[in-house]
C-alpha cells in the first residue's frame, strides 16, 4: 500500500511539475507597472560612446541603449518604447533601488557585494572588460609601473576607485587618486594636468579617447589592465519575473547570433525546418508564455534591434569610430566569453 502511494504521489508530483512548465508566468509588479506606464525606464551612463550617448537630438545611441531597446522590443513588441535616464556612478544604484528605473543598463561591473548587499540582482554580462589606465605620450609613461606618485583621476562609487587602491596597496606603489564624479570633469582635469593619468573600464578609455580628445594620437592607453570588470544590466530583488525577461532578453541577442540570425534575414529565417529555430522565433509555442511575453519576443527583438555581434559591431566596433576587437566578447564558438544558456 505504501509503495502504490509513493509511486501514485511521484506522479502527481511529476504531472505537477510537467503542468507547471506550460503555464503562462504570473506577471510581476514590475512588469505590470511597465505595461500600464507604456514604456521601460533603464538608467544609462550620462555620455560614453559605444555605451550610452544622445546625440545633438537627443537621439541615444549605444550597447546599453540597444540592450533597453530590446527589453522594450520583448515586453511591447515596440522598441522604441524605452525611456533612457542619464545617472551618474554616484546615482545608478540608488535609482534602482527607489523605482526610478526599471533596469540599470549602464556599464556597471557585477560584483559580489552589489548583488549581496546592495538589493540588486545581476541579469548577465554584456560586455567583458577591465580597468586601465590613460596618459599623455608627452609623459613619456609607457607603463603602469612608471606611474609611481602619481595623480590618478578616478570616478566616486565605482570598482575603479577600490581597484586603483588595492593595485597601488599589493603593488607597494604611491598613486593619489583625484576623485572626480563626472567623465567630462575627470577629462578636462586630466587635459589641464591636474591629474597625470586617468583609470576606468579600458573599452570607456578607447571611447573618450577618440571622442573626447581633441588629438586622439596625444593620448596613450597604457597596456596594463588591473582587474577584472563584467559589464551588464542589474534589476532589483523581489521580481523573478522582471529578472528573468531582461536576463533572456539579453541571452536572445547572443542565440540570435549563435544560429546566424540577423536583422536582415529574420523573417526569411522563420521558415526554417530547424526546430531550435522555431522554438527562437516563436513559430512553435512556449518560450514567451514561460516569461509572460508574446511568443514574437525574440523575433521582434532582433527585427528590431540585431543580435548582440550586430550591436557590437555598429556601436564598438570596426563600423564605429571606437574599433574595439571583440576579444573576450566574441561567441565562445569563436574563442570568447559570450555564449547564450539554451532558450527552450
Amino acid at each position: 500500500m505504501g509503495k502504490i502511494i509513493g509511486v501514485a504521489l511521484a506522479a502527481g508530483l511529476m504531472g505537477g511539475l510537467l503542468m507547471g512548465t506550460a503555464r503562462p508566468a504570473q506577471a510581476g509588479v514590475t512588469l505590470d507597472a511597465v505595461r500600464q506606464r507604456g514604456h521601460v525606464t533603464c538608467g544609462v551612463n550620462t555620455g560614453v560612446a559605444g555605451f550610452s550617448l544622445p546625440d545633438s537630438k537627443g537621439n541615444w545611441t549605444g550597447l546599453d541603449i540597444d540592450l533597453c531597446r530590446a527589453i522594450a522590443a520583448a515586453v511591447f513588441l515596440d522598441p522604441s518604447k524605452a525611456i533612457f535616464v542619464p545617472t551618474t556612478a554616484v546615482q545608478r544604484f540608488p535609482a534602482v533601488q527607489s523605482g526610478e528605473i526599471d533596469v540599470l543598463t549602464r556599464n556597471a561591473t557585477q560584483t559580489l557585494t552589489r548583488e549581496a548587499s546592495l538589493g540588486l540582482h545581476m541579469t548577465g554580462v554584456n560586455f567583458y572588460d577591465g580597468q586601465g589606465f590613460m596618459v599623455p605620450k608627452k609623459s613619456g609613461v609607457k607603463s603602469l609601473k612608471q606611474l609611481g606618485g602619481a595623480t590618478v583621476c578616478v570616478q566616486p562609487g565605482t570598482t575603479t576607485e577600490l581597484n586603483l587602491a588595492d593595485y597601488a596597496r599589493a603593488n607597494h606603489m604611491e598613486l593619489k587618486p583625484v576623485v572626480i564624479e563626472r567623465v567630462d570633469d575627470d577629462i578636462s582635469a586630466l587635459s589641464s594636468g591636474r591629474c597625470d593619468a586617468f583609470t576606468t573600464d579600458s573599452s570607456q578609455l578607447a571611447s573618450l579617447r577618440v571622442t573626447a580628445m581633441p588629438q586622439p594620437d596625444d593620448w596613450l592607453i597604457l597596456p596594463e589592465l588591473i582587474s577584472k570588470e563584467p559589464l551588464g544590466p542589474m534589476v532589483r530583488n523581489g521580481d523573478d519575473q522582471w529578472l528573468n525577461i531582461v536576463k533572456w532578453t539579453l541571452l536572445a541577442m547572443i542565440q540570435a547570433e549563435e544560429l546566424g540570425i540577423t536583422q536582415a534575414n529574420v523573417d526569411e529565417k522563420t521558415k526554417s525546418p530547424n526546430p531550435e529555430v522555431q522554438r527562437f522565433l516563436g513559430v512553435t509555442a512556449g518560450n514567451g508564455q514561460a516569461l509572460g511575453l508574446d511568443e514574437k519576443w525574440a523575433y521582434t527583438i532582433v527585427k528590431a534591434v540585431g543580435n548582440y555581434g550586430e550591436s557590437f559591431e555598429r556601436n564598438m566596433g570596426k563600423g564605429s569610430p571606437i574599433k574595439l576587437d571583440r576579444g573576450l566578447n566574441e561567441l565562445w564558438t569563436r574563442g570568447g566569453l559570450m555564449y547564450a544558456l539554451p532558450l527552450r
